[in-house]
């Protein structure tokens, strides 16, 4: 079998069909998801096709599919919806949160509207600023324009995924609302409330035991897809490399697939290299990058 490249790389792999197929071989494009005995790819349909090792005939490594930038605002119209913060309100097409300082998501504007621009960086600066909060921009690829000076903070990578029903959860607990074990566990100083918000959606906690901590919430996107978000995955200090994340997000997948979501993502910072591997090994790929910039600075 030829060499193959690593997991979550997309590839155009031509193998062979049945004896008697005419023609005796075929070609399928998507992403690597899966290595072994078997290969697995998921097509940009969704689609996953199994194709025994043994059977394949040349592996070309692609490089990404474009992302309409379209695709790009429905997700983060959903991420939006996913952490919301504690209050909401629209300037000129862009989505301000605030949270009381509490993480820069539910703190941030967002240009989620056509149309928005740096034009209205006095009004959130001013929204902001009559908080007494940092007047953070999250800027996902493509939706404005930044200068190429602008100093960037906390970049982000936007790993994406298909989503299918029908899986086998794993042992974990289940909850509208983060337990003290989970609080414990997760060990960042935000309140509850931000952590339980989500606008035309559902959130649940998940906690595998003493050993791992995280959120799921499914929201949906204005073209339709209802997505499921992970966040706040942590591994307890004591428990880590038992393949606990693995275990959690598995089970936090299929939460979302039950409540019909077709399409799930994480937010990865680009120098968080282990977490966005276990993510590229769950089949996730990366749709675009995020970054914060403080509006003042601009």
């Amino acid at each position: 079998m030829p060499e193959l490249p690593p997991t979550g790389t997309r590839v155009s792999l031509r193998y062979r069909l049945p004896q008697g197929s005419s023609p005796p071989l075929t070609d399928v494009v998507g992403h690597l998801v899966a290595v072994g005995p078997t290969l697995r790819v998921r097509t940009k349909r969704g689609d996953e096709v199994d194709v025994a090792a043994a059977d394949v005939v040349a592996v070309k490594a692609l490089a990404d599919a474009p992302v309409r930038t379209a695709d790009i605002r429905n997700l983060e119209h959903a991420a939006a919806g996913a952490w919301p913060g504690r209050r909401q309100e629209w300037l000129d097409g862009w989505l301000l949160r605030e949270a009381g300082g509490h993480t820069h998501r539910g703190n941030s504007a967002l240009p989620l509207l056509a149309g928005a621009d740096l034009r209205a960086l006095p009004g959130i600066v001013e929204w902001y600023t009559d908080r007494g909060l940092t007047p953070w921009l999250s800027v996902p690829d493509r939706l404005v324009r930044l200068p190429a000076s602008a100093p960037t903070h906390i970049e982000s990578l936007v790993m994406t995924r298909a989503l299918q029903a029908g899986g086998h959860p794993a042992a974990i607990d289940l909850s509208p609302h983060p337990d003290d074990r989970w609080l414990h566990i997760y060990q960042r100083d935000v309140p509850v409330d931000v952590l339980t918000a989500v606008l035309d959606g559902e959130v649940t906690f998940g906690r595998l035991g003493d050993a791992a901590v995280g959120r799921a919430a499914v929201t949906p996107a204005p073209d339709g897809t209802r997505w499921l978000g992970m966040s706040a995955v942590r591994v307890a200090d004591d428990r880590r490399r038992r393949g606990h994340a693995r275990t959690l997000c598995g089970a936090l997948l299929d939460w979302g697939a039950a409540r019909g979501a077709t399409r799930a993502y994480v937010q990865v910072v680009v120098d968080n290299a282990g977490a966005a591997a276990l993510y590229e090994s769950m089949g996730f790929v990366t749709q675009h990058r995020q970054r914060y910039v403080d509006a003042r600075a601009l």
